[in-house]
């Protein structure tokens, strides 16, 4: 596994640690913070200036700004096709909604919204009551919560398919066989 995805993993669950130590349900303070990073607003100002040696040196100097700001991880830019695979990986996982990954007003966000997951068994062991443990080719780990039986057992390489389900809940069908409920394991 490459390590951007779990350095992304990572800065997500520290930003939603510092949301809920500064108290409480980081959305609600996410709403109120929508306003742009400080220096991309430097840089679009400069499309203002009507002198063009004024224009030029301030793009230059607002975008050597940027540039330093993200070579020392002060600044992020993120396109929505790295929101959509982050918010792939992070299927199953209880996040608050924030608005760098979709959440919010934005209409898009609910066409981004990841309801399903499918992916192939790379593991899978029974623990002592019976439950499966099923670990996916992406490297997620997916526990059985109900007492339901699969017929067959799950296999390396076999296709699964995991559901968002009621209340919260997920589905998982592995090899299409009947669903049992799973929960997400860290």
């Amino acid at each position: 596994m490459s390590r951007k995805p779990l350095l992304l993993a990572a800065v997500m669950l520290g930003l939603v640690s510092a949301a809920y130590a500064q108290g409480g349900d980081p959305a609600p303070q996410a709403k109120q913070n929508q306003a742009r990073p400080e220096l991309f607003e430097a840089l679009v100002r400069c499309r203002a200036i009507s002198g063009d040696a004024e224009r030029l040196r301030c793009f230059d100097t607002a975008s050597a700004a940027l540039e330093q700001a993200a070579e020392r991880r002060e600044l992020v830019v993120v396109d929505r096709a790295q929101v959509r695979e982050s918010r792939r990986r992070l299927f199953g996982l209880a996040l608050p909604s924030l608005p760098i990954f979709g959440g919010g007003d934005d209409s898009q966000a609910a066409e981004d919204e990841v309801t399903s997951l499918e992916g192939t068994v790379a593991s899978a062991s029974q623990d002592s009551l019976g439950h499966w443990m099923v670990r996916l080719a992406d490297g997620s780990l997916w526990v059985q919560t109900d007492n339901r039986q699969l017929a067959l057992r799950p296999r390396n390489g076999q296709p699964v398919v995991i559901n968002r389900a009621a209340l919260g809940s997920y589905m998982m069908r592995v090899n299409n066989q009947p669903g049992v409920r799973v929960r997400r394991q860290l």
